[in-house]
């Protein structure tokens, strides 16, 4: 079986959640006798196809972006010729342009949608976009939502819930190099244990002001991995309130992140908005036994995270709430390992790369047998 994934950014262009899912699910439905190609937009396209670990990346060319919203006119070509060849067509949620290129091309193949994120960012914008947006989710064959959380608290999704399925979002533990004996040594030359962790893209949503605003009654180090648009707005934060137990290492190598996640005493992901619709550091996180965490906000976190078993939830945008729970890690090492455990018990069990990818290869298989 031959699936196209659409959506408008790709590797090696950028390395974002959704483009390490639409990877994660292209690699686990190999094994399933599914061929993938990524079609996505680029503002240097390769004259040759790129090939990405057993499956393809074509490029059409970037022409300009408004409101996140990349626009190509070279895709509208490209499509439909991928599309021609494909069985079955597999669309990335939000990407407003995605939905023109849709009908545009009129490929009348099976299709199916995984639904990332309301839209949130550009509320102003909804209510021109949201004609569109209906209409294109009722077009498509069937919807994936990647927590039961988010299919409940989604008021998009409510009105699609008779098409929409849940596949949590997967990842394989052979995708993540081992630290080596250096890493190790680099994590504990540049943190004192104890120390809770934060990694990813440092943006608006992730609540890390809320973090640095808690640091003055936390108990250990507050290590803070990656980069990101508010980055120096951060460093200022924590300069301000002169703070000495918050580290920012910026970006770092997979194999010391993994160092990272494996020494910590906790992972503390403080999100804060529905912008943030799974969290896929916090199945890094459990996948390496680490307690965690999170906020509720009605989304995926707290399906990955879930209170009292595999963590702590608090409320979003609350210093002292998210201190106490910091601290409590801190406090209760045995609490911290019996959380750790059963995170790591919950990864195994709901949120693999290998089940994942037979979740959607069936999923792929009854719609083109529909369609037949």
């Amino acid at each position: 079986m031959k699936v196209l994934h659409f959506f408008k950014t790709y590797w090696p262009d950028t390395f974002g959640g959704v483009e390490r899912t639409i990877h994660a699910i292209a690699e686990s439905t190999a094994s399933q006798g599914v061929e993938t190609e990524v079609l996505s937009l680029s503002r240097s396209p390769s004259a040759n196809t790129q090939s990405l670990d057993g499956h393809v990346a074509p490029k059409a060319r970037l022409d300009f972006e408004l409101a996140s919203t990349g626009f190509s006119l070279g895709v509208f070509r490209r499509f439909r010729e991928l599309a021609e060849k494909a069985d079955l067509i597999h669309y990335h949620f939000p990407w407003p342009f995605m939905d023109v290129v849709h009908f545009h091309s009129r490929h009348g193949k099976p299709s199916v949608v995984t639904y990332h994120s309301d839209i949130v960012k550009q509320r102003l914008l909804l209510p021109f976009y949201r004609p569109l947006m209906l209409r294109f989710l009722k077009d498509v064959d069937a919807i994936v939502a990647t927590s039961p959380n988010y299919l409940k608290s989604s008021p998009v999704l409510k009105i699609f819930e008779a098409k929409s399925t849940v596949i949590p979002i997967g990842i394989g533990e052979n995708a993540y190099p081992a630290p080596t004996e250096a890493d190790n040594i680099w994590c504990r030359s540049v943190v004192a244990q104890p120390f809770v962790l934060f990694v990813g893209v440092l943006r608006y949503y992730k609540g890390l002001d809320v973090l640095i605003q808690a640091a003055n009654q936390v108990r250990c180090k507050i290590v803070i991995a990656g980069s990101g648009p508010i980055e120096q707005q951060l460093k200022l934060q924590v300069a301000k309130l002169r703070l000495d137990n918050v580290i920012f290492l910026g970006e770092i190598t997979e194999q010391r992140k993994m160092a990272l996640l494996h020494t910590c005493r906790g992972f503390v992901f403080p999100s804060n908005q529905r912008s943030e619709a799974y969290g896929l550091s916090l199945v890094e996180a459990a996948m390496c036994g680490k307690a965690m965490i999170s906020c509720e906000i009605g989304t995926g976190t707290t399906y990955v995270n879930e209170p009292g078993i595999t963590g702590l939830v608090v409320p979003p945008s609350d210093p002292a709430r998210l201190g106490e729970a910091i601290n409590r890690l801190v406090d209760s090492p045995e609490d911290a390992g019996r959380w750790g455990q059963a995170a790591r018990d919950r990864y195994a069990s709901l949120f693999t790369a290998d089940r994942m990818g037979r979740a959607y290869a069936a999923l792929y298989s009854r719609l083109v047998s529909r369609a037949i």
